[in-house]
């Protein structure tokens, strides 16, 4: 859509839900444009309505969305009203803004939807350019938080990065940082230290902030950062830990040790040892909360509520017979987490992964992990736009498994269309086996949809 076209567009309303989320999904072509110039712009002709929220803003390279998903599975437990804004959405669009664990109405986006674009083609007629997409679906998550439902808690995912990301708009009560890694390095910077640069904008002055990261230079960025504001720094292994306590797929238990107490044993029904890690950033998060800001959460409502915490498209069994499970391992410590759950919390005989990526990821660091312990890789193409040409992802493959002579040579099958890939690993997949699909969260979603018999995946962010 071009600016003319937006304005031009904005003088008659939008018919229908699908109308409205063509004309957001629209201004992609405005890109990912860095920078709080258009969202302020907008929040002020809307009345500044951010300022009314309460904000739990989480920030990371991986983790964010199971994190996003104990908070707030914990806090609705507690008896709180809670609004949820995520992204990319695994289903459908509508999957970006919950409150208190349910989508938003259709009626409801395609109403707020109308009462942003007259704005949206004002401002796009100014210096500052049109709002991108990004931009207006944060607008709309403010508006359903401000003006319809009025939560008690927002748990507030980043898109990208954090200093000039556009959610970093609002100032919250508490900042997460799950963690850093390779991933977006081509808009974020060429380093880690960069990158956590970028990540440590969201700490806000005395605003406090916990994270799990784990490396260094990385650590000595985010503690400076949260020093020069005068924020309190809860840092994994320094101010709270986890202890695994029993393990086994789809339940683990642990130990939780904070700097205000200890909690002897917490469940949650996400696998991998990355999701307590998560869990247990939720849970120090909502001890700063409780130690400062009055948050009253009973240890069986937090108990109940990481059990209850589930996340789509990340180690989800999305079928059992053959048991295919379905990761959104999209960069390198996403790939290393999943060798990880596999060499530890499932069994099988032979294991058989189907693959496909988005062109600007970091693919031989990510497939180094996953080519180890594979019997059979099955590479194919996500139905999107930035899909990775499965043959040039093959090359990479031949050219790695040629290097690495240590490594068991796998069988690889190359197979351009996903309904046919996922076909073929249903038929490798045998009763003792199990079958992966893992990459960017564009093909998960569409395996997940078929998998579980569900609609088609919108696509997008």
């Amino acid at each position: 859509m071009t600016e003319e076209g937006n304005k031009g567009a904005a003088a008659s309303p939008l018919p229908s839900y699908q109308g409205a989320v063509e004309w957001i999904t629209g201004l992609i072509p405005f890109g990912i444009r860095p920078g709080l110039d258009r969202i302020e712009a907008l929040m002020e002709r809307l009345g500044n309505p951010h300022r009314r929220l309460k904000f739990i803003h989480v920030a990371g390279t991986n983790g964010k969305g199971s994190t996003c998903a104990f908070l707030t599975s914990a806090l609705i437990e507690g008896g709180y009203d809670v609004g949820t804004f995520t992204s990319p959405y695994i289903t459908k669009f509508t999957n970006r803004f919950q409150y208190n664990g349910t989508d938003i109405e259709e009626e409801t986006l395609l109403r707020l939807a109308n009462e942003l674009r007259p704005h949206v083609a004002a401002i796009a007629e100014t210096e500052l350019g049109s709002p991108t997409m990004f931009e207006v679906s944060t607008a709309l998550a403010i508006l359903f938080f401000a003006k319809v439902t009025y939560p008690d808690y927002v748990v507030w995912e980043t898109g990208l990065g954090g200093r000039l990301d556009v959610t970093n708009i609002v100032y919250p009560v508490l900042s997460i940082i799950t963690n850093i890694g390779h991933d977006h390095m081509d808009r974020l910077g060429d380093s880690l230290e960069a990158v956590a640069a970028e990540k440590a904008g969201i700490i806000k002055p005395g605003v406090p902030v916990v994270s799990a990261a784990t490396q260094p230079e990385v650590i000595d960025v985010l503690r400076r950062t949260a020093e020069g504001r005068r924020s309190s720094f809860y840092l994994l292994g320094e101010k709270f830990s986890e202890q695994a306590l029993d393990v086994r797929e789809d339940e683990q238990s642990f130990r939780f040790e904070g700097l205000f107490r200890h909690i002897d044993s917490i469940a949650i029904a996400l696998n991998g040892a990355h999701q307590r890690t998560n869990a247990a950033t939720a849970v120090m998060g909502l001890e700063v909360l409780r130690q400062y800001n009055a948050l009253v959460l009973d240890d069986e409502a937090l108990r109940a509520g990481l059990r209850k915490a589930a996340w789509p498209g990340r180690l989800e069994m999305a079928s059992r017979n053959p048991r295919i499970l379905i990761d959104g391992a999209h960069n390198p410590e996403g790939a290393e987490t999943l060798a990880g759950a596999l060499k530890t919390t499932y069994t099988y005989k032979k294991l058989h992964l189907m693959m496909g990526m988005l062109e600007n990821k970091n693919h031989r660091e990510t497939i180094k992990h996953i080519l180890p312990i594979v019997d059979t890789l099955i590479l194919t193409e996500p139905d999107y736009r930035m899909r990775m040409d499965v043959q040039d992802l093959a090359a990479i493959v031949r050219e790695m498994r040629e290097s690495m002579p240590e490594i068991p040579i796998a069988e690889i099958v190359i197979e351009k269309n996903w309904q046919q890939a996922l076909n073929k690993l249903q038929q490798l997949t045998g009763n003792e086996d199990l079958g992966v699909v893992t990459g960017t969260l564009y093909l998960i979603a569409d395996v997940r949809a078929a998998l579980l018999s569900g609609p088609a995946a919108e696509k997008g962010w």
